[in-house]
């Protein structure tokens, strides 16, 4: 029987991503993504506490919808129900789950705080370093 990977998630969770406000406006949002070459964005409190994410996919989907777009914020669009994971979650589960769920990226969490975001980008560099025998376990 073949050993089992043991690769934590945190190993290819990008840190510190870049986060909007609730109130920021859709037309930001969408220069930040195209400046940062990112498709999610997690979402932030007043408070500094991650209360949801924001994708590409939800900004076309609210723009094919609503013709005034412009004014929508990012509580407006946001997915409040994230998917989160702990940075010492074994990726394999990680990666299950989003498949499952069919969603694309995954909040990582530390035992207090907000650590990063993990996205299907995230899984296929890791899918990457493993084939090409990259990964050190």
């Amino acid at each position: 029987m073949r050993e089992r990977l043991q690769v934590a998630v945190e190993e290819f969770t990008s840190p510190s991503p870049i986060c909007v406000s609730e109130t920021e406006q859709v037309g930001v949002i969408m220069k930040l993504m195209e400046e940062h070459k990112c498709r999610h964005m997690p979402v932030i409190s007043r408070h500094d506490k991650v209360v949801g994410i924001i994708s590409d996919r939800d900004i076309y989907k609210a723009c094919c919808k609503n013709t005034d777009s412009c004014n929508l914020s990012a509580s407006d669009l946001m997915t409040r129900d994230v998917f989160r994971v702990k940075k010492n979650e074994n990726i394999d589960k990680v990666v299950f789950a989003m498949s499952d769920r069919k969603i694309s990226s995954a909040l990582v969490e530390d035992e207090t705080e907000f650590f990063g975001i993990f996205t299907s980008t995230d899984a296929l560099n890791a899918l990457l370093e493993i084939i090409r025998g990259d990964l050190d376990c």
